[in-house]
């Protein structure tokens, strides 16, 4: 089966033009879409009463694509918070439990910085970590080009195949060491492409706050033809798994969940069990 859907629930204003209750923003958007990729995880550990609020507001086919936290891929330090990396670990799989058993957990994203280049010290890593996961699903996503470099790119892919994890195929601007190519391979039987636009322009930093760079960082529409473009090479997934799961992580603008919808009617796909859409009274 092939799912696609967007980054998060909340920034995506024209799925809620019709909503007055902020708090039904979960229900409309899977009235919508079959898969979101939840990234508050990446800020906070949830209380396990909120993972299952949000299990209760999907119907029982949806899926989450769940985004470690930033102490699990690095980003920042966990020391001040808890005892040891393995507690973190510890903690955020209890909060996923409900999750994990009601069947709507589809898979652990780690999502490491630019920074984390392809070092034995790195893979060791990889292993503890997708080995604390367990038993979970786990996505590995990269953002340093050495793991897809001529010397290391069969090294990388063979490494997340004998560990039994999914390789995050990434569209994104390709400005230097801290981006990745597109790389149309899979390492298991489920596909994973995270689509983050690309504006070259916005990718890095540079000069800007943390709000000028989330503003511009993902700014992008997707156009016709490389939606046509992306078709084909989710054509060339379908012959060697069993589901596929796109996110559209381009937010910045708005335009996710347009792309999104566009590429579901290029690939002529009709969802079943979604949530019942709200009807409009005139």
């Amino acid at each position: 089966m092939i799912y696609i859907g967007l980054t998060g629930w909340g920034d995506h204003d024209s799925l809620y033009t019709e909503l007055s209750n902020k708090k039904d923003k979960l229900i409309t958007y899977a009235s919508h879409f079959p898969i979101v990729e939840l990234d508050s995880t990446y800020y906070a550990v949830q209380r396990r009463s909120t993972v299952e609020k949000w299990c209760d507001q999907t119907p029982d086919t949806f899926k989450f694509a769940v985004k470690a936290h930033q102490f699990m891929t690095g980003h920042s330090d966990y020391r001040e918070h808890y005892d040891s990396i393995r507690d973190v670990f510890e903690a955020y799989k209890e909060m996923l439990v409900p999750m994990y058993q009601r069947n709507k957990l589809a898979f652990v994203l780690l999502q490491f910085p630019p920074w984390f280049d392809c070092n034995s010290k790195n893979i060791r890593y990889v292993k503890f970590a997708t080995e604390l996961l367990k038993p979970f699903k786990v996505a590995v996503e990269f953002r340093n080009q050495t793991w897809f470099s001529d010397e290391y790119k069969e090294d990388t892919l063979g490494f997340l195949h004998d560990s039994e994890v999914i390789h995050s195929i990434c569209d994104e601007p390709q400005a230097g060491i801290g981006s990745v190519p597109f790389v149309n391979r899979v390492t298991d039987d489920t596909a994973f492409i995270r689509l983050h636009g690309r504006n070259v322009h916005g990718w890095t930093q540079q000069n800007r706050t943390s709000e000028e760079w989330r503003d511009v960082r993902y700014l992008y529409d997707y156009n016709r033809q490389e939606l046509e473009w992306l078709e084909k090479q989710i054509s060339i997934l379908q012959h060697k798994t069993k589901d596929i799961y796109i996110v559209f992580n381009n937010n910045s603008g708005g335009h996710a969940a347009g792309n999104a919808k566009q590429l579901i009617s290029m690939l002529d796909i009709e969802y079943s069990g979604l949530a019942p859409k709200q009807l409009k009274l005139f």
